[in-house]
């Protein structure tokens, strides 16, 4: 059996939305190969609640801590210092500033005030994550130009991956040119996402990672229901049938590049 890690999931709201133990999810994704899980916050409500989850399974989980973009209107000054104030406990579990970015497809969220929030907040995240050296999960929906010039400019000692990526190869190369990993999910599971799949059948193999996004980004086949971390079996199936490498390669490579998550 290949060795998964499902390098981005909100296995939090996994929880809440099928309400299956805990237990139950690890073992489904076990089951399946995926040794490893990364769940990740999207505000500080999360912070207690996902590290809790980390302790009761520390083999098979990891988290990362961070303030997403898409809750701007919520986050106060308050909750960058709660972060910092985690992230120097240093817990070995808490392996990257997640899940962090750049929102640009609700218009809203691009008017002058909040746009300027979103920029200064993550400015402030990409400066932790240089001060603890810690990886970090990237959003990116319609942005990527602009997260680009942050993440040139502010050169961090481990870059991280561009999750749940569908830009174009040449969006992706420079990404990938930086030294950034592109999150590959459920949206190469469907036929019709031509540029997607084409981009991500030419990228460099060890640029690449799978991830589910659970509950989110459902895979074929399951559309309406909430994602889980076991499906990440079908996105490497589909992720094989558009390279030329063998599965076997594919899998392994795939697990040394996730280790910057562990």
């Amino acid at each position: 059996m290949y060795c998964f890690f499902d390098t981005h999931t909100h296995l939090d709201y996994v929880q809440e939305s099928t309400q299956t133990p805990l237990a139950q999810l690890i073992d489904n994704a076990s089951a399946v190969g995926i040794q490893k899980i990364l769940i990740v916050a999207v505000f500080r409500e999360n912070f207690k609640t996902i590290e809790k989850m980390t302790a009761l399974f520390p083999e098979q989980l990891r988290y990362g801590l961070g303030l997403h973009p898409l809750y701007i209107r919520q986050h106060q000054q308050s909750d960058l210092d709660l972060l910092a104030k985690q992230l120097a406990r240093k817990d070995p579990l808490c392996t990257a500033i997640a899940e962090i970015g750049l929102e640009r497809a609700i218009p809203e969220l691009v008017e002058d005030d909040l746009w300027r929030k979103q920029c200064e907040y993550l400015e402030a995240q990409l400066q932790l994550a240089k001060q603890f050296h810690l990886p970090i999960n990237l959003h990116s929906r319609k942005s990527h130009e602009q997260l680009f010039s942050f993440l040139k400019r502010i050169q961090l000692p481990k870059c991280g991956v561009v999750h749940g990526f569908a830009g174009s190869y040449d969006q992706a190369k420079r990404f990938v040119d930086l030294g950034y990993k592109i999150g590959v999910g459920g949206t190469i599971t469907y036929a019709r996402a031509n540029k997607t799949r084409q981009t991500i059948a030419k990228l460099p193999l060890d640029a690449l990672l799978l991830e589910t996004d659970s509950p989110d980004m459902p895979v074929f086949g399951f559309q309406g229901q909430p994602n889980r971390p076991e499906r990440l079996y079908h996105v490497f199936q589909s992720l094989c049938a558009l390279r030329s490498e063998s599965p076997e390669h594919i899998a392994d490579t795939i697990w040394k590049n996730s280790q910057i998550f562990s």
